[in-house]
């Protein structure tokens, strides 16, 4: 037999919790003149038929067809209000969510004005409440049916999210992520400002948020230090040679690194780190601008990397011809011998 509820309350409320449905699943049968009781820091929600019958603030209220209009249509006055209707009763909470986090679950790739293309995972606090009871059940909770705490927060997040990356999309076509650390006040406060009109339009109101940091992926961030190692070591050549040499002392260092077999084997690993080295010096010197060594411009060798003055024909370390770049035809950067794709644009250069 269907339960006619007499006494409508939310005896237990959960301070994190966000909203509770009386009843929990399908529509209760409410009497005419039940008692609702409404607590502080609480807003009871009827809703019907996909529509809001009305919204109870804190008290005790009796419920007829005078404080809910809607019902008039719905028992009839053949009744006399004493027949039961059909209805949910949505609970919210409208108290103060305090110090609730949010974070990304997937790198955010965005463009680089230095390095390229980044990877960034972001994280930081927010608070709110609920502004308007019923607007928020009828657009999170009955239209998209989140009842619990745990979705709506994913769903909060999403768009915290999105206005994040929306944003940050904007800053970085100018900026580099060396830049973020400086930035971090004034990009709280443009998050905020694009999440708060969302919310509000969700009956939420964002009382704070923060961007408490923003950094790279752990590839990205080695392959900034990898870059910095160089800068800091002068040149590509000297750079290939550490490596190289950081690589046999560790081969050294392993059980039995002195006898004759193990540094034959190590002296191939040896060479094999070396080509590899040399190859990503390559790489990461087509990918960069010149540097200046001494005051003057200098030009990179296409095959082993020594840096040579921006004058040379020739490579002065291995022989190799330097003149003859190639230019980008799209943005018109000049281009190591035989590079296949633009160090500035990615342009394939054919």
């Amino acid at each position: 037999m269907p339960r006619i509820f007499d006494i409508i309350e939310w005896a237990d409320p959960n301070p994190k919790e966000l909203v509770h449905r009386v009843p929990e699943r399908g529509s209760g049968d409410f009497r005419i003149g039940s008692q609702l009781i409404v607590r502080e820091t609480q807003a009871a929600v009827f809703y019907r038929d996909g529509k809001a019958l009305d919204t109870f603030g804190a008290g005790r209220h009796t419920i007829t067809t005078g404080n809910i209009p809607l019902l008039t249509g719905i028992i009839g006055l053949a009744f006399k209000g004493e027949t039961p209707f059909k209805a949910e009763v949505y609970f919210v909470n409208t108290g103060d969510f305090l110090d609730q986090k949010w974070g990304t679950q997937t790198p955010i790739a965005l463009r680089d004005s230095e390095i390229g293309r980044v990877r960034l995972v972001a994280r930081g606090t927010y608070s709110m409440h609920i502004l308007d009871p019923q607007t928020f059940v009828t657009r999170i909770v009955a239209g998209r049916g989140y009842y619990g705490t745990r979705d709506i927060s994913n769903y909060l997040r999403s768009i915290i999210i999105l206005k994040l990356t929306d944003l940050l999309g904007e800053t970085m076509q100018k900026r580099s992520i060396f830049d973020l650390a400086a930035l971090i006040e004034e990009i709280s406060a443009g998050t905020r400002a694009k999440v708060r009109e969302d919310f509000e339009a969700l009956g939420i109101g964002l009382k704070a948020l923060y961007v408490e940091a923003i950094s790279p992926t752990e590839k990205t961030a080695e392959a900034i230090d990898e870059a910095s190692a160089i800068g800091a070591i002068g040149d590509m050549k000297s750079y290939v040679q550490k490596k190289a040499a950081d690589a046999m002392a560790a081969a050294a260092s392993q059980p039995g690194g002195g006898t004759a077999g193990t540094l034959a084997g190590a002296g191939v690993g040896m060479g094999a780190g070396v080509g590899m080295g040399a190859a990503m010096a390559q790489t990461i010197a087509s990918s960069m601008q010149p540097q200046a060594q001494g005051g003057a411009a200098t030009i990179a060798c296409p095959k082993c990397g020594t840096a040579n003055a921006a004058t040379a024909k020739f490579c002065n370390d291995c022989g190799a011809q330097l003149k003859g770049s190639v230019v980008c035809p799209k943005c018109g950067t000049e281009n190591a011998p035989g590079a296949k794709f633009c160090s500035n644009c990615g342009q394939s250069l054919g």
